[in-house]
C-alpha cells in the first residue's frame, strides 16, 4: 500500500459526477450543456498531484461518459457509428478525449503552481531587509 501513488478521490469522483451531470442536463434541456462536460473532466486531472495520474484519472472519470453514450444519451447511432466497430472505436475515443483532458487540467494545475512560485520569488527580491545594524538611534 505504501507504492500506491496519492490519488485525490474526491477530484475523481466530483469530477466524473459533473461530467455525467452535464450530459444529462444536455439530453433533458439544451444541446449546449454538453460541451460543459470537459469540466468535470478537467477537475478530475486538476485534482491530481502529476501529469501521469491527472491523464489516467482524466480517462477514469470520462467512463460515465461512456455510459451514457452506450444508454442513448447522445442520440441513436447511425451508420458506421452503429455497428460494433463503431461503438467500439466512439469508446475507446470518448476515453482517450477523457485522458487528453485530464492531462491539460493536471497541466494547469503545475503551471499554476510554478507560476506562483516564480510571483513570490520575484516578489522577495530586491528588497532591503531591515536590521538592527541599519536601524539608527
Amino acid at each position: 500500500m505504501a507504492n500506491l501513488p496519492e490519488i485525490n478521490i474526491k477530484a475523481l469522483i466530483f469530477g466524473a459526477a459533473i461530467a455525467a451531470a452535464f450530459i444529462i442536463f444536455g439530453w433533458m434541456y439544451w444541446d449546449w450543456f454538453y460541451p460543459f462536460s470537459a469540466m468535470g473532466l478537467l477537475y478530475a486531472g486538476y485534482g491530481q498531484k502529476d501529469l501521469k495520474m491527472g491523464t489516467i484519472l482524466g480517462a477514469l472519470a470520462s467512463t460515465p461518459i461512456v455510459i451514457l453514450f452506450l444508454d442513448g444519451y447522445f442520440g441513436q447511432p447511425t451508420g458506421f457509428f452503429a455497428t460494433e466497430t463503431g461503438i467500439i472505436s466512439t469508446t475507446i475515443l470518448i476515453i482517450i478525449v477523457g485522458a487528453l483532458v485530464g492531462f491539460v487540467g493536471a497541466w494547469t494545475k503545475l503551471s499554476r503552481a510554478k507560476a506562483l512560485k516564480e510571483y513570490e520569488k520575484k516578489q522577495n527580491t530586491g528588497k532591503k531587509k531591515k536590521t538592527s545594524k541599519n536601524i539608527k538611534q
